[in-house]
């Protein structure tokens, strides 16, 4: 089998092996994180829960979601992706099911914080794990395909909330919010006990490959590997601390407030848009953004691993959230700010998957366990307060926060992808950006 024909078969093997898996666990996990936004149709006015409270309680989360995320991502590196996902997922769906018994704000507060604590490290976890898997060239791409679930369980996950809360509510006698949070938190047990049986620690461990199949990935791999040593001598954990880390974490930082704030507020905003519309109607018209962006973030990141560029791929896609927030802050029909809307999504999703293809471009081993753990903790401290951003200032904040993001991205210096030297041990010429 000549090399090209083996690498082709190994990572479409790969890929249809890990990548619907994980996009579903993926699916589960933002449906669990973000349901609270659509409860809060019925949960706030029930619990008599103020603006601004269940805007905090939505931020709260994040409070033990960074505080153990790079411990979680570490740990994941020494047990194993199998045993550490299935505890994660296993943990946080219980937690959000017995988000039902909330009664005040201070259990909303509560439960939120363990929500956090429990999924913290899964998200850094997967794109570590997918580090393990694909190279560089292949990774933008595949980290597209797995977040299609952000797409996806907004998708689905909008239009059943409003199906379980407008036709369940009052039925045996709890509140439609309440068989929200219950029902959509079981799956999310079940596929954790199903992940301890069905996921692959490593590439050498997986025994539904070829023997040459196993042999070409686990080479390929151990080549990226030294290939980044030799070029950023950035294995140590300490390599965290270095200014292309920070960068990252800034930039990464305007997309976790939007983002967040995109989950949170969406369905309220597109509820004063159409009033006249039932819970379900709301979650299904709610749908319609997150749909947008599945094909935006397939479109951007396909082409940034075909061309190999990363930088002016996060400008376009940061442009199109600036203009999608600014067309649906200045209008004043309810379908052009749909339009915004879609176009913001599309725009802030698009750039995710090909942001993270940037930390394994200059980390490896424990600095990259650590050092994208890093990014999502500290980058998403914006996600505390981003709710009440968006509550407070409005959608032209959200307009000038990823003006912020371009300013940023512009100021990224161009490096070397994939550790290529020159015979004269020179890094060679490229477009790659960190």
């Amino acid at each position: 089998m000549s090399e090209s024909v083996l690498e082709k078969s190994t990572l479409q093997k790969v890929t249809w092996r890990l990548i619907p898996f994980i996009c579903l666990l993926y699916l589960m996990n933002i449906i669990d994180r973000a349901n609270v936004g659509f409860a809060r149709l019925q949960m706030q006015e029930d619990l008599n829960l103020s603006v601004n409270t269940f805007d905090i309680g939505y931020g709260v989360f994040y409070v033990g979601y960074l505080l153990f995320e790079v411990p979680s991502n570490l740990l994941m590196r020494k047990i194993g992706a199998r045993l550490w996902i299935a505890r994660i997922m296993i943990s946080w769906g219980l937690i959000s099911s017995l988000t039902m018994l909330v009664w005040d704000k201070w259990s909303f507060y509560f439960l939120r914080i363990c929500l956090g604590v429990a999924e913290a490290g899964f998200f850094p976890g997967i794109i570590l794990y997918l580090s393990y898997w694909f190279p560089e060239r292949e990774r933008a791409k595949m980290t597209a395909f797995f977040m299609m679930a952000i797409g996806l369980a907004f998708v689905v996950g909008n239009p059943l909330s409003g199906f379980i809360m407008q036709y369940l509510d009052n039925f045996g006698g709890l509140h439609g919010w309440q068989w929200l949070f219950l029902l959509e938190g079981v799956p999310s047990v079940i596929l954790g006990l199903a992940v301890f049986f069905y996921m692959t620690d490593y590439p050498r461990n997986a025994n539904w490959l070829s023997i040459e199949q196993k042999s070409w990935l686990v080479s390929e791999m151990q080549q990226e590997e030294s290939r980044r040593l030799q070029q950023f001598d950035s294995d140590r954990l300490l390599a965290v601390l270095q200014w292309r880390v920070w960068l990252l974490i800034a930039i990464y930082s305007t997309l976790a407030i939007g983002t967040n704030a995109s989950g949170a507020y969406f369905p309220k905003l597109i509820k004063q848009q159409f009033d006249h519309l039932n819970t379900f109607q709301i979650g299904l018209l709610s749908a319609l953004p997150h749909l947008c962006s599945i094909g935006g973030m397939i479109l951007f990141s396909v082409s940034s691993d075909k061309s190999n560029e990363r930088r002016i791929h996060l400008v376009v896609a940061a442009l199109l959230a600036v203009l999608g927030w600014g067309v649906a802050a200045i209008s004043y029909s309810p379908l052009i700010t749909m339009l915004g809307l879609c176009l913001a999504q599309t725009g802030m999703m698009s750039m995710i998957p090909v942001f993270w293809a940037l930390p394994a471009a200059f980390l490896t081993g424990a600095a990259l366990a650590g050092g994208i753990a890093l990014i999502n903790s500290v980058a998403n401290i914006g996600g505390i307060f981003a709710a009440s951003v968006l509550g407070n200032y409005g959608l032209w904040a959200m307009v000038l926060i990823h003006l912020a993001s371009v300013l940023l991205l512009l100021t990224v210096k161009v490096i070397p992808p994939r550790g290529e030297f020159n015979a004269a041990g020179q890094a060679s010429d490229s477009n790659q950006p960190v």
